[in-house]
């Protein structure tokens, strides 16, 4: 790939996790603190609880993302899904954490950074397959979450795109 090309890859991966933190803010400021942690089955993970694995995840894969292996040793991956009582805003003190790690390792990447290799659980992954695992895995979670606010809102939901054309 051009030096060219992999420069506005980056810019256009920034943006892109840029646009999924913003998409999931603006449904998350929506909900009403016990809608937070409410499921919808027994076995479905509220939103409090994606968002606590969202940012655990992007803070582990992403922090010395070129130095060391992606799943670091301090971070409770189960225990980021055991039901928890925190307050919207402490959830979204890690949220924030989890963004800016990321944000930060994104934004100091370099072309030819593209180029290397590094390490998920003790397995080689390239660089840009590595980035567009974590993309693909964060909007996976960010469309969750999405999709609890709006059924968890009802009638009450804002749209975060055009709204759909209603009769009379």
């Amino acid at each position: 790939m051009p030096n060219d090309a992999m420069s506005l890859f980056l810019s256009e991966i920034v943006e892109g996790y840029r646009a999924q933190k913003t998409m999931a803010e603006r449904a998350l400021e929506q909900l009403e603190p016990h809608e937070w942690h409410a499921t919808v089955d027994p076995e479905s993970n509220p939103v409090s609880v994606l968002v606590r694995h969202l940012a655990g995840n992007l803070r582990s894969r992403w922090r010395d993302f070129l130095t060391t292996d992606g799943d670091k040793p301090d971070r409770d991956r189960d225990g980021e899904f055991e039901t928890t009582s925190m307050s919207p805003e402490a959830l979204m003190a890690e949220w924030e954490e989890g963004f800016a790690v990321a944000l930060a390792s994104l934004e100091a990447l370099t072309p030819e950074d593209l180029t290397r290799t590094i390490t998920i659980r003790g397995q080689p992954h390239g660089v840009v397959r590595a980035i567009l695992r974590n993309y693909d895995h964060t909007a996976h979670h960010i469309g969750q979450i999405v999709m609890l606010a709006k059924h968890w809102r009802g009638d009450r939901w804002r749209t975060l795109s055009i709204p759909k054309k209603r009769d009379g």
